[in-house]
This record gives C-alpha cells, structure tokens and sequence, in this order.
C-alpha cells in the first residue's frame, strides 16, 4: 500500500540553454513551481505536449503492479486530487494499471501538474502541486474505510516530496508500520527535501525500514547531516546507522548513481550491483526512472524475495522506463 499526494501530470518540452536559465533550471533537479514558472506552464501548453499521468509515488506503485501482473490490486494509493478533467484521467489510468486508488477529492485546488523538462539524458522537474498539497489527514487517512486499507497492508511506501505536505499523516502510518513490524519504505525525492524539509524528514527517519535516494539526494542528505564524508557508500552506511525505532528490521539503505552502480547498505555490509547497460540512442527520457526503480524493488519485496532480486527488478524496470516518454510501460514485463 502507498500513501502520497503527488503531482499527477506531466508536460513534456525541449528547452533552450537561455530558458533553463530564465528559469534557473539544473538538470537532474527536482523543484517546487514559484511564481516565475506559471509563466513556463502557459509557454508548454502553447507547445504540442505530451500529457502522462505521474505522480512520483503512483509511478512507484503501478509500476510494482506491472511487474507483478497478477492479482489485480496489490497496490493501494491515496492521494489528493481536483474535481477536474485531470483528476477524472488519473482515476481511469489508476484503474486501467489495476491499481486500487482512493483519493481524497476536494475543489479548493485543481489537480496538480508537473513539467517535466528533458535534455539529453536529464530531466528536470517543476511542479506545480495545486491539489498535491491539500491532502488531509482528519479528511482522509482517518476515516475508518481509509484506515482499514492501511491496516491490511504489509509494505507502505512514500515520497518524501509528501514531507512538504502532511507530516502528521506521514507518522500515523510510519508508527503503525514500526508498532506492527511491517516494512515502511521512504524516498529522499530531491536535494530541496533533504535541505528545506529537513526536520520533518528527520522526524520519520527512525521509522523508515528502507530508504531509496539517487546520488545527487544522497550528496544533499550527508551535507545537511554533517557526515563530512561525499563516498556514497560511507554516506549509505552512517545513513543506514541513523537511529531505528523497530530494532527487529535493521535499515536498508538503496542509493542509485544514474548509469553507475546502485549501493546497498545493510546492517553488516555494504554492496554494489551493477545497471543494465544501455546505449545513450535508446534512452527517450530519464523521467520516472528512480520511481520505477523503486516500483521494480517493491515488486520482489512484498513477495519476500532477497534483496539482490530486489535490486535486479529495480533495474529491469528503470531499464524499460528509460526507453520511454514518461512512466510508461509496454504492456508485459520480461522478467525473471
């Protein structure tokens, strides 16, 4: 089961050198839209894009559902969304990836939106959180249907771009993961959530069984934390080391470097697993490759599988996405 709001629509768009810099746009970078970028969704949409339903931790899980298969309805997503166009096609292609989606509706907000920005091999991210940001959790996450849900499910993931939204939400589900010794799994997300959202995130961090970041998170996370170390693995073992409230699951610790090994930490040893090697002329965009990365690594570990054929369906899944426009996905998994 997942549990995020998340920015459910992307746009797709080629900028120039001069544009990314009147938007101070970094590659590999994931931003919050400030006044200065509503002007860059009016300029897309004057553009022929490309509309994919998103949302970084919904990725995560249909993604996991993909390669899974059968049964129908292995993840669970909430969510907050508009009573709009948007929000009605995210419903459908919830329900057409067979994953069993239950958003919070409001109408303060619209559905939220993400431009997603695609040069070479990197992809930056402005979004626009609009509804993202209203989720709600006396409206939602208590309600006993809702807590039910919660309630059955052994693996809970969440992006850590949900800190910017609702902490308490985040705890209530972090400490009935911890009390029941089920498996909560959290995501770094962006270099902004390890410097801005810092104290929130370090409020959940003694409850996270599994925590993914890619290498520019990682360098963010060890900066703010003062680890005086910029070694990957040394930064994924004195995460790992962080304190735990559950003692009986040690923390594992899954860093992605991009084309460059991931990183794994465990209690006694940190590894490194080689990517499937790609040629840069197949790669379409790099967009949704981390939340795929995950959606692969939850597929074998909700089925209790070990955690090298965690990593390598990690990698299968990203190696798929990254052939593709957005977190999109041909229509069976080949994998074993």
């Amino acid at each position: 089961s997942a549990m995020a709001s998340e920015e459910p629509k992307a746009k797709k768009l080629k900028l120039s050198e001069e544009e990314k810099k009147e938007y101070t746009l970094k590659p590999n970078d994931q931003i919050l839209a400030e006044d200065k970028h509503k002007a860059l969704f009016d300029e897309l949409v004057k553009l022929k894009v490309e509309y994919h339903a998103g949302g970084a931790t919904q990725n995560s899980i249909k993604i996991a559902q993909w390669m899974i298969q059968e049964p129908h309805n292995v993840g669970t997503f909430f969510g907050c969304i508009g009573k709009d166009k948007f929000g009605e096609i995210l419903k459908q292609k919830a329900e057409e990836a067979h994953i069993d989606a239950h958003y919070y509706e409001q109408d303060e907000e619209p559905t939220g939106s993400c431009a997603a920005c695609i040069t070479g091999d990197n992809r930056s991210l402005v979004a626009n959180l609009a509804a993202a940001n209203c989720y709600k959790k006396d409206k939602h996450l208590d309600l006993e249907e809702n807590w039910k849900l919660v309630e059955k499910a052994k693996v809970f993931y969440i992006a850590g771009f949900f800190l910017t939204v609702s902490l308490e939400s985040i705890l209530k589900v972090a400490k009935h993961a911890s009390e029941n010794n089920k498996i909560f799994c959290l995501n770094l997300s962006a270099p902004f959530i390890c410097q801005f959202f810092k104290d929130n995130l370090m409020q959940v961090m003694p409850y996270v069984d599994v925590l993914f970041g890619n290498e520019t998170e990682a360098a963010a996370f060890a900066k703010e934390q003062d680890f005086e170390t910029k070694d990957i693995k040394e930064i994924a073992k004195k995460a790992q080391a962080l304190p735990k409230d559950n003692t009986k699951r040690q923390r594992i610790v899954v860093l992605t470097q991009g084309k460059d090994q991931t990183v794994l930490a465990s209690s006694d040893k940190v590894e490194t697993f080689p990517v499937l090697k790609i040629d840069s002329k197949d790669i379409v965009d790099t967009n949704g490759a981390g939340d795929a990365f995950v959606g692969g690594f939850l597929s074998e570990l909700v089925q209790e599988k070990p955690l090298h054929q965690c990593v390598k369906a990690a990698h299968y899944a990203a190696n798929v996405i990254i052939r593709r426009a957005g977190c999109t996905f041909p229509e069976k998994p080949d994998f074993n």
